[in-house]
């Protein structure tokens, strides 16, 4: 099925690439585009996870350089029935992490120092959780390849803008106001297909991650504390490359607040409410507390 949905959104966002390309060039211009898609989604698939890795100064940790951070991905990844990921970390003071890679048995996991320094062994254990959940359900090609074709289609919507944007088909019937609908609309689709897929997965792997590490609360402090510090501490390699925020646990864009329908991730409270509920059904609370960072 993680597959199926990746096809679909492939095809999406392709079909979305071509119609910009088609505003700038024609038919030419729409032909241009979907080679490049293909050319795109063919890279994406193989080395979407290094790009992102490289685009946040991701540097591989091992037992050696953080010791007590790699061997808690371990026993998690142990624990969830998954393959060991390989573990990064991002010299970043904002709390944050994410997950990429094109399947379970080609996965990384990166954290932010600032993630480290500021959590318990706990909270940490929750977030890492979390994002292994997002391994274990397959969403992490599905996120990534969104990334890089979400990222490649505002580019080719900004080169339109540039460079003419409009091409002189008097059979397209677009026009200059259609045009600039579709530079608009492009990068904005795009948007709300990332905003699609981080609601409705972030639920879903908070879930899980919750009984990977048997410890919501743990996780549901973690995320309390990971959203007021995401707009006080800026990522400053996050605002350089937006549309690789869905990959964060949190919203990493410290910028001006945006609003329900155009944040990338679901609330926080909606997501700590939705975590109380699975405490419950697991049966008790467990203290969040614990040994603070640093610990590596």
């Amino acid at each position: 099925m993680g597959y199926l949905r990746t096809a679909i959104l492939l095809a999406g966002l392709t079909a979305l690439f071509m119609g910009v390309g088609y505003l700038v060039g024609g038919s030419g211009g729409a032909l241009v585009a979907f080679l490049i898609a293909a050319a795109t989604n063919f890279f994406a698939y193989w080395n979407a996870d290094r790009l992102v890795l490289s685009m946040h100064g991701a540097q591989e940790a091992d037992e050696r350089t953080a010791p007590e951070f790699v061997q808690i991905v371990a026993e998690l990844a142990n624990r969830a029935g998954l393959p060991k990921p390989r573990v990064y970390l991002m010299d970043n003071p904002q709390p944050n992490a994410f997950a990429t890679g094109r399947n379970p048995d080609h996965a990384a996991v990166a954290a932010t120092t600032g993630l480290l320094n500021m959590l318990s062994r706990e909270e940490v254990a929750g977030v890492i959780s979390h994002e292994l959940a997002h391994i274990k359900n397959h969403d992490t090609l599905l996120m990534t390849v969104t990334a890089t074709i979400a990222g490649a289609i505002s580019m080719l919507a900004q080169f339109a803008m540039f460079f003419g944007g409009g091409h002189r088909d008097s059979n397209s019937g677009m026009g200059v106001i259609g045009t600039l609908a579709m530079i608009i609309l492009a990068p904005l689709a795009a948007m709300l297909v990332q905003m699609a897929i981080s609601r409705t997965r972030e639920y879903a792997a908070d879930s899980m991650g919750a009984r990977i590490s048997g410890n919501p609360e743990s996780l549901a402090s973690a995320l309390a504390k990971l959203d007021v510090a995401a707009h006080e501490i800026e990522n400053v390699s996050a605002e350089q490359s937006p549309a690789t925020a869905h990959l964060f646990i949190v919203n990493p864009l410290s910028g001006e607040r945006m609003d329900d329908l155009f944040s990338t991730h679901p609330s926080t409270e909606n997501r700590i409410a939705a975590l109380e509920q699975v405490a419950a059904q697991m049966g008790g609370i467990r203290s969040a507390g614990g040994r603070r960072g640093p610990w590596v």
